[in-house]
C-alpha cells in the first residue's frame, strides 16, 4: 500500500493530466516536495494600513492589526491571516499567544480538517482571528496539494460569484463624496456606513454622484424602532437594497419587529458569530453576514451557509479590513450567497497578496489551488 507520501505525489502528478470534478480546465499544480511528513506552523505580525481613515458609528481607525499565519507541508505552504478590528476584542499579542499553544505533530495527514480544526478550537473558548487564521492556511494548503480551488470542491460554479459592495464609512460631506467618485465605474452596488445623525446627508451626498444601489450597515447605532423602520422606507426610496446590524444586538425583540415590517431584508452581524448562533436568529434577522474572523474560519462558515439557507435565511458573506489572503478565502463561498461585502483588501495600501478580483464589479475567482493566491 501506497504510505501517505507517494500517494499525495501520484495524486498531484495524475491531476495535471485529469482535473477533479470533470472539469477540463485544471489550475496551476503544486510539486510535491520531500519533506518529514509534518505540517510546520509559522506566523508573524503584520498591520494593515488603510487607504482612507475608516469611521463607523463607533469608532475610526487608519491602520489594522494583523496576523499573517503559514503552513508547510511536503514543501507546499498554505497561508491564512487574523485581522484583528477592534471590536474583536483581540490583538497582536493575544493571537500570538494562541497561536504558540498550537501543536501540529500529532496530526501527519493535513486532509483530516475535521480532526483538526476540532482541537484548534478546543484550545481556548474564543481567539476566533487566531483559529480563522490557522483554519484558512489549513485550506489553502490542502486546495494545493489536490489541486484545486476550494469554490470546485464545494461544488460552486464560479460565474455565479456576485458583485461585491465597496465601503463608504462616515465622514464630512467633502470625504463621502470622493470616495464616491472613486467607486464609480468600478463597482455596481455599494456599502454606506449610517448610524449617526448624519444618515440622510451621507445618503444625499452619495446620490448627488451616482444612482447604483446601496447597502448600509448601521453597526447597531439605531436606537428606536420606530425611528428606525421610518428611516428604513426612506433608504428604500433612495435605491437601498439591504440593512445591515440597525439596531444593538441585544435588542431582540425589537430587531423583530423591525424585520417584520422593514420592506429591505434586515442581515445580522454583530448579532451573529459562530454556527450555533444561527438558529436563534430566525425570525429575528432576514439573513446573516458570515465573517470568517468572527466564525474561525473556511470551515465554519461553509457550515453557517448551508444551514442559513436549510432555515430559509438569506446569506451574506463579509470580511474585516484584510489582505488578499483572507478575502479570497470567504470569497470561496461567494457564488452560494445573496450579497457579498469582500472589499477588505481593496481598502489598504499593503496587500502582500494577488487573489480574488473585482472586474466590472463582481467578483472574479482565479483558477488557483487551495484559497486561489499568488506573493506580490
Amino acid at each position: 500500500m501506497q504510505n501517505r507520501r507517494e500517494f499525495l505525489k501520484t495524486t498531484a502528478l495524475a491531476a495535471a493530466g485529469v482535473s477533479l470534478l470533470g472539469c477540463s480546465s485544471g489550475p496551476q499544480r503544486f510539486n510535491i516536495g520531500h519533506g518529514d511528513g509534518k505540517m510546520h506552523l509559522k506566523f508573524f505580525p503584520y498591520e494593515l494600513q488603510l487607504t482612507h481613515t475608516f469611521t463607523v458609528a463607533s469608532y475610526s481607525r487608519t491602520t489594522t492589526p494583523d496576523v499573517q499565519v503559514e503552513i508547510e507541508y511536503e514543501g507546499v505552504t498554505g497561508y491564512g491571516e487574523a485581522s484583528m478590528p477592534p471590536y474583536l476584542g483581540q490583538s497582536v499579542e493575544t493571537v500570538s499567544a494562541f497561536l504558540q499553544k498550537v501543536d501540529l505533530s500529532p496530526f501527519t495527514d493535513p486532509f483530516q480538517l475535521e480532526d483538526i480544526l476540532a482541537y484548534i478550537d478546543s484550545l481556548s473558548p474564543g481567539d476566533t482571528a487566531a483559529k480563522a487564521a490557522v483554519d484558512i492556511a489549513l485550506h489553502d494548503l490542502v486546495g494545493k496539494l489536490i489541486g484545486q480551488p476550494w469554490y470546485r470542491l464545494w461544488g460552486l460554479d464560479p460565474q455565479k460569484a456576485p458583485s461585491t459592495t465597496y465601503t463608504i464609512g462616515i465622514d464630512t460631506p467633502e470625504i463621502v463624496r470622493e470616495k464616491t467618485l472613486e467607486a464609480v465605474g468600478r463597482f455596481n452596488i455599494l456599502k454606506v456606513k449610517v448610524g449617526l445623525d448624519s444618515d440622510e446627508e451621507m445618503i444625499r451626498t452619495i446620490r448627488s454622484v451616482t444612482d447604483v444601489p446601496l447597502a448600509v450597515d448601521a453597526n447597531q447605532g439605531w436606537k428606536d424602532r420606530s425611528k428606525a423602520l421610518e428611516e428604513i422606507f426612506w433608504l428604500k426610496e433612495q435605491g437601498v437594497v439591504m440593512v445591515e446590524q440597525p439596531m444593538a444586538k441585544e435588542r431582540v425583540d425589537d430587531t423583530a419587529w423591525l424585520t417584520e415590517h422593514s420592506p429591505l431584508p434586515i442581515f445580522a452581524d454583530e448579532s451573529i458569530q459562530r454556527l450555533a448562533d444561527v438558529p436563534a436568529i430566525k425570525g429575528v434577522y432576514s439573513g446573516i453576514n458570515i465573517k470568517l474572523m468572527k466564525c474561525t474560519g473556511m470551515r465554519e462558515g461553509w457550515k453557517m451557509a448551508q444551514l442559513a439557507r436549510a432555515l430559509g435565511m438569506k446569506v451574506m458573506v463579509g470580511c474585516m479590513t484584510e489582505t488578499s489572503c483572507a478575502v479570497s478565502a470567504a470569497a470561496q463561498m461567494s457564488p452560494y450567497v445573496d450579497f457579498a461585502d469582500l472589499d477588505g483588501n481593496l481598502l489598504i495600501d499593503n496587500d502582500r497578496f494577488s487573489g480574488v478580483k473585482v472586474v466590472d464589479g463582481r467578483l472574479r475567482l482565479p483558477d488557483f489551488p487551495g484559497i486561489g493566491l499568488q506573493l506580490l
